[in-house]
């Protein structure tokens, strides 16, 4: 008598029985993977901060540049307007800012250079911004 040979296991039963033995494995692997997603998302959003306070600055100091390079602008224009930015802006990304206006390198040039503090998700970590805008300041010259 012939013995019949026990068929072999379809691919598609073996990973049913796989997966019925994993039982429990995603709450442990959802246990393991939840602290690496929210410092994913925190660093997203703490990135998305440190560019939205890079704007501002950035936005003050073409504010100083375009005051101050006026025609006969008074010491100060360029200095008062990016302050008067930075106060009333509402974004509120940059803090601790300060606003310096170079006149006196170059007298036919502006510089000003806003630094803060962005905004940190992180108590006690601190991201310095610098931004620096520059122009030639509005005079009257001699035709050819």
């Amino acid at each position: 008598m012939k013995h019949a040979r026990p068929a072999a296991p379809r691919p598609a039963s073996r990973l049913r029985g796989v997966l019925a033995r994993d039982d429990g494995a995603s709450p442990i692997e959802l246990a393991i993977l939840l602290p690496v997603i929210v410092v994913a998302l925190f660093a997203a959003i703490q990135v998305s901060v440190y560019f939205l306070a890079r704007s501002e600055a950035l936005a003050a100091a073409e504010e100083a540049v375009t005051a101050q390079r006026a025609y006969q602008a008074a010491a100060g224009a360029g200095d008062a307007r990016a302050r008067a930015y930075l106060t009333g802006s509402g974004g509120g990304w940059l803090g601790g800012w300060t606003v310096r206006v170079d006149t006196a390198s170059q007298p036919t040039q502006v510089t000003a250079t806003v630094t803060g503090q962005a905004l940190s998700l992180l108590p006690g970590v601190h991201f310095t911004v610098t931004q620096t805008a520059h122009g030639s300041v509005e005079r009257v010259t001699e035709g050819p």
